[in-house]
């Protein structure tokens, strides 16, 4: 199979909904859902944190970060006080974030692993800098930009877990294939995680999308958090200047500092 008959073959499974998360995948899946049962109750909340222990530890290192609070506040070092401080809403992002990582899992391939490494340092950083975007610039709500920062490279994650089946798959795609399935592969993995259609909004319209001369929605933020992340995506079109933009360096260089704690809470690039 050549590489066009590889990528034709992984989205035309996509779009047919014949996608398959790993295992590990699943796991994560069935604990957001449990937290997003209303009536969940809080001790089965943190019940279910505590069988993740990335989860455990990361929302114990969340809880403690400025943007949540912590600054001037008792730290915190346990899970019960952590998600009693950040909430369930915000507890989402963190569990997308270990739900997103898990697709590098399965890939054995160094190379490849490499890039998914790199992509997840990507998406933390957009991630953290969407959150303080949307706090201080967009006024859009916070922690819908962090979780839409997280999730808006999963078509990614997933291209990067099924290349190790097709040698050099994603080598010199010079005619943008690769990002033709990504996007179908996003769409559809979005729709079976049950991603809020504001947020699946705007990450399907980041590819194309153009900032709006006042940036005020969703969309804007991630564009802008995607300009100046400082590692760029090893699947995309890097940004020559990281500086260059709409925002005035002193409000970039607050942003960048408030979103640098966020980023490591949500961890670092190993996916072992």
């Amino acid at each position: 199979m050549n590489k066009l008959e590889a990528f034709g073959y992984i989205a035309a499974q996509a779009a047919r909904g014949d996608i398959t998360f790993p295992t590990s995948v699943n796991a994560v899946l069935r604990l957001q859902l449990a937290l997003d049962d209303p009536d969940c109750h809080v001790d089965e909340a943190i019940r279910l944190v505590l069988s993740e222990p990335q989860l455990a530890a990361r929302t114990v290192a969340l809880a403690n970060t400025a943007a949540y609070g912590a600054a001037g506040s008792v730290q915190v070092s346990n899970v019960r006080a952590a998600v009693l401080r950040i909430g369930y809403r915000r507890l989402r992002g963190l569990v997308a974030a270990l739900m997103v990582r898990q697709f590098g899992h399965r890939i054995a391939d160094r190379v490849l692993r490499a890039k998914a490494e790199q992509l997840w340092t990507h998406s933390a950083q957009v991630a953290a800098l969407a959150q303080a975007i949307a706090r201080h610039v967009t006024k859009v709500d916070p922690d819908t930009a962090l979780f839409a920062g997280i999730v808006h490279e999963v078509g990614g994650f997933y291209l990067l877990s099924r290349a190790d089946e097709f040698p050099g798959l994603l080598e010199d795609d010079t005619e943008n294939w690769g990002v033709l399935v990504e996007d179908v592969a996003s769409l559809e993995i979005m729709r079976k995680l049950a991603i809020p259609a504001d947020v699946a909004e705007a990450v399907g319209g980041l590819r194309d999308g153009v900032l709006n001369p006042a940036p005020h929605t969703l969309l804007d933020t991630l564009l802008l958090a995607n300009r100046y992340a400082l590692v760029d995506s090893p699947l995309g079109s890097p940004f020559e200047d990281h500086e260059a933009g709409p925002l005035e360096a002193a409000t970039l260089q607050v942003l960048r500092s408030e979103a640098a704690e966020t980023a490591q809470a949500l961890g670092d690039a190993t996916l072992v």
